[in-house]
């Protein structure tokens, strides 16, 4: 009996043999012993599969990381370093199809379509800690800007993400330099810097009526 786990090894086994998905669904069923019926009943298309491998990814990195004893006590920079790493360290299990699943359906402006499901995941996982994050004031709440922090972060993955696919050190060492450096960026930026503090001393003149005389006008 087909189960979500074998249809998406056989698809994966296909694909990376082959070098292209199935001609069709038809086909990949009668060469996997199974009904186009059983192969339905789990996904609508063969793009539907490798959606739900990358969901399944980041679904088993959140699971992963959230039953260490220390994620409670880890700040939000901590918490979104413990993903990436997490990500990215499973990931290379899944190498050869994560290359092949992202070159297929490379975008020059946007996401791949077949990161959508995962995407839905990371946000939802992103507001969290970010939420904690601003909740315990390590992080700015700024008006118009802060429900976009989580969009800064999912540019930041796929940043990441695209330097993975062609990063050749060993280890991918490279990339856990990538990491390190581009969350704690993107979360100084999430951060109180001068010019929050420039901003609210001229709300403070403006709203005490004394913005003139601090100019000496």
């Amino acid at each position: 009996m087909a189960t979500i786990e074998s249809i998406q090894n056989a698809y994966i086994d296909y694909v990376l043999t082959e070098g292209h998905e199935p001609k069709s669904v038809y086909l990949f069923a009668k060469n996997n012993d199974m009904s186009e019926e059983e192969f339905y009943r789990f996904f609508g298309s063969f793009e539907a599969i490798e959606q739900n491998i990358w969901a399944e990814l980041a679904n088993k990195t959140i699971t992963a990381i959230k039953i260490q004893e220390v994620w409670a006590q880890y700040s939000a920079r901590e918490k979104a370093l413990s993903f990436f790493y997490s990500f990215f360290e499973l990931l290379k299990g899944s190498r050869s199809f994560a290359v092949y699943s992202l070159k297929k359906h490379q975008r020059a402006l946007s996401s791949p379509q077949v990161l959508n499901t995962m995407k839905n995941i990371f946000e939802a996982f992103a507001d969290e800690i970010l939420r904690d994050g601003l909740d315990s004031g390590e992080l700015t709440d700024r008006k118009f800007f802060t429900k976009k922090y989580k969009d800064g972060l999912w540019l930041q993955f796929g940043f990441v993400l695209n330097f993975w696919v062609n990063d050749n050190s060993a280890g991918f060492e490279k990339t856990d330099e990538a990491i390190e450096k581009g969350v704690n960026v993107t979360f100084d930026l999430f951060q109180r810097s001068p010019i929050d503090n420039l901003i609210d001393y001229g709300k403070f003149l403006v709203k005490n009526g004394s913005f003139k005389e601090k100019m000496g006008l």
